[in-house]
């Protein structure tokens, strides 16, 4: 199959400014079906740091956007849409609701390709967009359901919902996670870091993703473990400002901005503890990571967080300051009870969240499209 895909930061992630799950996520899915024979396209932003005209297999096309928070996205997936016209495809597969609002036009003008659409999150909860912004996600949340030949749900909370609000079956396919060995130390010793001496977060510094609240709460812990977040601010902005105020109030507290490759793959596999405390997630493929190194996940409770864990975590209520601190405490009390959960975690994800799964049941999808 010929399979172009839309919607994302651009792959390889480590080279894309502000990547996030949805990058992580293509960067597999693309890698996997491409080693299953298929010829795979991804359009790319411009500005990414990889200039390469092919990455594993996948062959990238660059394309320029309208480097703004409101018309990045769109304007990037517009040039990839009108782009797409003119190849030759079988399948044009959008990610995010944001795109999915111009996968009408292929519906319209490339009728012999089938079109696909990946709902990974309901993005207008996020606090970042303006009212008009969170109006259009809301907007690409209908389309991302009505306009595609098929569309792919990352959780079953998102399953659910689409079903209930635009009363129709969608794809279950979730986010995934390769299943890591041991990992080497020399990464950690740079950032001055213990195995299995701090705790973790990882995600883009948006306010959705409360690691204010994860830092406050982490104040009123006693003890000396340093707390690591590992992430960027997409755009420039107040949140990210706060977080490092409050992390220059307890020395404690490591923001180390971006990382990738071996940097963070040794992060998580010496982390203690695993801390995801976002307000809104479609299925975290950072959970998911965390689960596959054998950690525990001390998460909000939101339904798609739940989902994932299968009693391996351990939740607090989303946003609740003194909840969070009791669940730290419990865990730093109890070593026992996060290798034994840990252990759990690493199951569930091999059996659940394993990329293979995710990527044999996207190829036989599009196989099944093509030949209705």
């Amino acid at each position: 199959m010929r399979i172009h895909i839309i919607g994302s930061k651009g792959i390889p992630s480590s080279s894309v400014p502000g990547a996030g799950g949805i990058e992580r996520h293509v960067e597999q899915l693309a890698k996997g079906l491409s080693e299953k024979g298929n010829r795979v396209f991804v359009y790319t932003r411009s500005h990414s740091e990889y200039d390469k005209l092919t990455w594993n297999g996948v062959r990238l096309i660059r394309l320029p956007s309208i480097r703004t928070k409101n018309l990045e996205a769109i304007s990037h997936t517009f040039l990839s849409t009108l782009h797409v016209l003119f190849q030759d495809t079988d399948i044009i597969h959008y990610h995010g609701v944001g795109p999915s609002t111009l996968a009408w036009i292929p519906r319209l003008f490339k009728r012999k390709a089938k079109t696909v659409c990946t709902f990974h999150n309901r993005d207008w909860f996020d606090s970042k967009w303006s009212k008009p912004a969170k109006l259009y996600l809301r907007f690409g949340e209908w389309c991302a359901v009505r306009f595609p030949h098929a569309t792919i749900a990352v959780s079953h909370t998102i399953q659910v919902f689409c079903r209930t609000k635009f009363k129709k079956e969608v794809h279950y396919i979730p986010n995934g996670a390769d299943m890591p060995g041991p990992q080497g130390t020399s990464e950690l010793a740079a950032f001055g870091l213990e195995p299995n001496n701090y705790l973790l977060g990882v995600g883009r510094l948006l306010p959705r993703k409360a690691y204010d609240i994860a830092i406050e709460a982490y104040r009123r812990v006693p003890g000396d473990m340093p707390l690591v977040i590992v992430g960027e601010a997409t755009h420039e902005g107040d949140y990210a400002e706060k977080l490092h105020a409050l992390a220059a109030k307890d020395p404690r507290v490591r923001l180390l901005g971006y990382q990738s490759g071996q940097a963070l793959k040794q992060l998580f596999a010496h982390c203690y503890a695993f801390v995801h405390p976002s307000q809104a997630e479609g299925l975290s493929v950072s959970i998911i990571e965390a689960m596959a190194s054998a950690k525990v996940v001390i998460m909000s409770n939101i339904e798609e967080n739940l989902e994932l864990v299968d009693h391996s975590g351990l939740a607090f209520e989303t946003d609740n300051i003194d909840a969070l601190r009791k669940a730290y405490e419990l865990v730093l009390s109890d070593p026992e009870m996060v290798e034994q959960r840990g252990k759990r975690a690493r199951e569930v994800a091999r059996r659940e969240y394993s990329w293979s799964r995710v990527i044999d049941k996207t190829d036989a999808l599009f196989k099944d499209l093509i030949q209705t």
